[in-house]
C-alpha cells in the first residue's frame, strides 16, 4: 500500500510563496520556503522533535485507522495500519524503507525507485526544506501555473539520492496546496486542505491522493496529533520474521508439485479450505487473487479492497483459512477478487481457472522451477542451502516484484523478473526511446503482444544481441520495443520485463529472504525463441479463434487474412477440438510451414509461415 511514502507529508508540509510577475527578477525558492515557515508558524518550528498522529486512511471502499510516529532531526518514522480485512505497518529507519504485511513477515524495499522515494519521505519528514542543513537537496523555483481558478508557483526540490518532487504554492491562500511526485508509471499527486492550528503551527487536516482514477483516490483525515509528545521509545527498525503459518509434510523439508504450461504461464492445482483441487496460475511477483466465481464456491464474503493496480478492476479481499499444494499448507491467506474469468478464458484460452497465487509462496519459501520437467520445489527454509552449479543473481524488489541488475549490448539497466509474462523481453517505452533501440534494432514492425482489461498491448519487433542479467549471458533473446503511453512499460526507472521466453531456457532456484536468484542453463538453452511466424494476434472467442491484429505485409496479411476474421477450423480440424496454446504453437511453427486456416464466411487463407525478426 506504501502507505508510508502518502502519509509523511500529509500532517507537515505548508508554505507562502513570495508573488513574482514576467517582469521581475526571478524568484528565490528559499525565500519562498522561509516565507512559508513564518507564515506557519516561524521559530515555533525549531525546537520540534517529534510528532504522533491518528488519522483515517478511506480508499477503495474501505476505511481504517493508521497511527504513524516521525522524528523531524532523523526522518526516521514508523507508521500501522488497519484497513478493512488488512492491516501491516510501515517505516523508515533511517537507511531503508520496510513494509511489513498482515502475516508480520516484512522486507526491506530495495530497488532504486523505491530508495529513492524513501529518500524524498525522509526529506520531508525532516522538514528539510525548511531546515537545509538536515540534508540536502537542489531546490529551484520551477514554474508559474494556473489551475482549478487558482494560481500557483511551483516549487521543484530534489533531495540528495531521491527524484524531483513538486510543491505547488496558492497564491492567495498562502499554502502548499499540492504535491506532486512520480512514482513508477503514475504520477501521485496530493491535495492538502483543511488547515488548522496545533502547537503554534499551522497543518492540513486533510489529504486527497489520487494517481488519475477517482475510484481508488485515498483521503486522509487527521483525529489527532501532537508534537514532542511523551511516549516510549519507539522501534524504527524493521521487525523480526514472525512465527510460520505453514507446514511441511511430517518428516519432510520440501514439497515438489508438478505444472502445466499454456501461453508460457504456468499453472498448478491447489486446495482452498480443504476443497478442490483448483487450478491457479502461479506468477512469482503476483499477489493471491481469487475469481468472484470461486470465492463463492467457497462460501467467502468480499470486502472492498484498496486498488491492486489493475486499471479497470473492481476489487474485494477474502480469507481463506488454508492453502495447500503438494502436502504444504499455508493458513490464513488474504486473497483479492477480481472478475477475471473473461479475460483469461478469451486471452489465454483457458477454462475454470480458480485465481492466482505466487508471491507469498516465494517470499516464504525457496523456490525451483524446474522449466524442462515442469516440477516446482518449495523448500523449508530453515533446512535448505543452495548446492546446485547455477550462477547467483542478486536480487532487489518493488513492492512484490523481483528485479536484477543487467545490461542489454552494453546498455545497462533494471529488469523485473516476471515468471507471469509469456514474452521473452519487453522493453519500457523510456528506457527504448532514450537509447534509440528502434533505429538500432531496424525494429518498424508494430504488432499486438498482448491484452489486459485496457485493451491491446502493441510493441515493435526486434531481435537484440545479448541479454545479461547479473554475470548470466542470454544470447539474441527476441526483444519488443514497448510503445505504450501509460501503465508499468512507461516506467523510467525500469529498462524492461524478462518472461518466459527467457526463463525457459533456464531451471532457476528464487531465495526472496536472501534476495538472490540463481539460472541453471537447461536442454532449452540454445532454442530460438520467436513471438509468431505468422505476423498475427488470435484470442480465444466461443465460436472460433478470434484474429484481433494482422502485421501489415506480414504472412498472414499476404494471405488475405484480416482482423476481425473468426477461425473455425485449422487444417482441417474443428477449432473446438484445439486448444488456444496448441494454436499459437502452430502459428510458430518452422519456417516454411504451410497452415490452412478456414473462416467463417466460408473462405480458406493458406499461410506460409516465416520469420518475422
Amino acid at each position: 500500500m506504501n502507505l508510508a511514502t502518502r502519509l509523511l507529508f500529509a500532517t507537515l508540509c505548508v508554505a507562502t510563496p513570495l508573488l513574482a510577475h514576467a517582469d521581475e527578477p526571478p524568484i528565490d525558492p528559499m525565500a519562498v520556503l522561509g516565507a512559508a515557515k513564518s507564515a506557519t508558524g516561524g521559530s515555533a518550528w525549531n525546537d520540534l522533535r517529534n510528532e504522533h498522529s491518528r488519522v483515517t486512511l478511506a480508499t477503495g471502499g474501505l476505511s481504517g485507522p493508521v497511527e504513524r510516529w516521525s522524528e523531524f532531526l532523523t526522518g526516521r518514522s514508523y507508521l500501522t495500519y488497519s484497513i478493512g480485512p488488512t492491516s501491516g505497518a510501515a517505516g523508515y529507519d533511517g537507511k531503508s524503507g520496510w513494509t511489513e504485511d498482515e502475516s508480520g513477515d516484512s522486507r526491506i524495499e530495495s530497488s532504486p525507485a523505491a530508495r529513492e522515494l524513501a529518500v524524498n519521505a525522509a526529506y520531508r519528514d525532516r522538514l528539510a526544506f525548511w531546515f537545509p542543513t538536515r540534508y540536502p537537496a537542489q531546490i529551484t523555483f520551477k514554474d508559474h501555473e494556473r489551475r482549478d481558478d487558482a494560481d500557483f508557483d511551483v516549487i521543484s526540490i530534489v533531495p540528495e539520492g531521491g527524484r524531483e518532487f513538486d510543491l505547488w504554492v496558492n497564491s492567495d491562500t498562502h499554502l502548499i496546496e499540492r504535491l506532486t511526485e512520480r512514482e513508477a508509471s503514475q504520477t501521485r499527486t496530493e491535495y492538502y486542505m483543511d488547515f488548522r492550528e496545533v502547537a503554534g503551527v499551522r497543518i492540513p487536516f486533510r489529504v486527497r491522493a489520487t494517481r488519475g482514477d477517482t475510484r481508488f483516490d485515498e483521503i486522509i483525515t487527521i483525529d489527532s496529533i501532537d508534537f514532542d509528545p511523551p511516549q516510549k521509545p519507539v522501534d524504527f527498525a524493521r521487525p523480526a520474521p514472525p512465527a510460520p503459518d505453514y507446514t511441511f509434510p511430517a518428516g519432510s523439508h520440501e514439497v515438489e508439485v508438478p505444472f502445466t504450461l499454456a501461453n508460457g504461464h504456468i499453472y498448478i492445482d491447489v486446495k482452498l479450505d480443504g476443497k478442490g483441487p483448483y487450478l491457479m496460475l502461479l506468477d512469482a511477483g503476483g499477489a493471491n487473487v481469487l475469481l468472484p466465481q470461486t470465492a463463492q464456491a467457497l462460501g467467502h464474503k468480499s470486502e472492498g479492497a484498496p486498488a491492486t493496480g489493475d486499471a479497470g478492476a473492481d476489487a474485494d479481499v477474502t480469507h481463506v483459512s488454508s492453502l495447500e499444494l503438494g502436502g504444504l499448507s499455508l493458513a490464513n491467506q488474504a486473497f483479492v477478487t477480481l472478475p477475471l474469468a473473461a479475460q483469461v478464458r478469451r486471452i489465454e484460452g483457458v477454462d475454470h481457472v480458480a485465481g492466482l497465487i505466487g508471491y507469498e509462496l516465494f517470499r516464504r519459501f525457496p523456490t525451483r522451477i524446474d522449466y524442462e520437467h515442469r516440477r516446482i520445489v518449495f523448500y523449508a527454509p530453515g533446512q535448505w542451502t543452495y548446492g546446485g552449479n547455477g550462477v547467483r543473481v542478486p536480487l532487489q524488489f518493488s513492492g512484490h516484484v523481483p528485479e536484477v541488475e543487467g545490461s542489454l549490448d552494453g546498455i545497462p539497466g533494471l529488469f523485473e523478473v516476471d515468471a507471469g509474462s509469456r514474452a521473452s523481453l519487453t522493453l519500457t517505452a523510456p528506457f527504448a526511446e532514450t537509447n534509440q533501440l528502434a533505429d538500432k534494432y531496424h525494429a518498424t514492425a508494430e504488432i499486438v503482444i498482448g491484452a489486459g482489461i485496457a485493451g491491446p498491448a502493441r510493441a515493435r519487433l526486434a531481435r537484440a544481441a545479448m541479454l545479461k542479467l547479473g554475470d548470466v549471458d542470454v544470447p539474441a533473446p527476441l526483444t519488443l520495443l514497448s510503445t505504450a503511453t501509460s501503465g508499468p512499460l512507461t516506467d523510467p526507472t525500469l529498462a524492461g520485463d524478462v518472461g518466459y521466453g527467457v526463463l525457459r531456457r533456464f531451471n532457476i532456484v528464487f531465495d526472496y529472504r536472501g534476495q538472490q536468484m540463481w539460472f541453471e542453463k537447461n536442454a532449452a538453452f540454445d532454442d530460438k525463441d520467436v513471438q509468431d511466424r505468422a505476423g498475427a494476434w488470435v484470442e480465444q472467442a466461443s465460436d472460433g479463434f478470434a484474429i484481433v491484429d494482422v502485421l501489415a505485409k506480414g504472412p498472414a496479411d499476404a494471405a488475405g487474412l484480416k482482423a476481425g476474421d473468426l477461425v473455425k477450423k485449422v487444417d482441417g480440424k474443428p477449432f473446438a477440438g484445439i486448444t488456444l496454446d496448441a494454436f499459437r504453437a502452430q502459428l510458430r511453427a518452422a519456417p516454411g510451414t504451410r497452415l490452412r486456416l478456414t473462416l467463417s464466411n466460408g473462405h480458406t487463407v493458406v499461410i506460409t509461415l516465416r520469420d518475422l525478426v
